[in-house]
């Protein structure tokens, strides 16, 4: 299994905005929704400042790869260009079982 830890820098004061955008647009669900996704889940960082942490647990290189020709996916970095100043992703992996 694939786990991503995605930490969003929002813009200042632009957290909020970029959470709701996302749920509004069901990016979340369609993530969740497809083939090989074990776990997608946002949520916000302790520390109450602009960050907006994501845990994505994914089967496969495979599925993670389809996920990211999805449009879905890409409009994620659409919105994120709006949001955003910077990305940070922690990958690890657990065993095959």
């Amino acid at each position: 299994m694939i786990i991503l830890t995605v930490t969003y820098k929002c813009k200042s004061g632009m957290r909020e905005q970029f959470y709701e955008a996302i749920r509004s647009e069901g990016i979340g669900e369609a993530s969740e929704a497809e083939e090989g996704n074990v776990r997608y889940e946002y949520s916000y960082s302790a520390k109450g400042d602009d960050r907006l942490l994501l845990t994505e647990y994914w089967r496969d290189e495979e599925a993670l790869a389809i996920h990211r020709d999805m449009p879905h996916f890409k409009r994620l970095g659409e919105l994120k260009q709006a949001y955003v100043e910077d990305t940070e992703i922690v990958r690890s992996e657990t065993p095959a079982e």
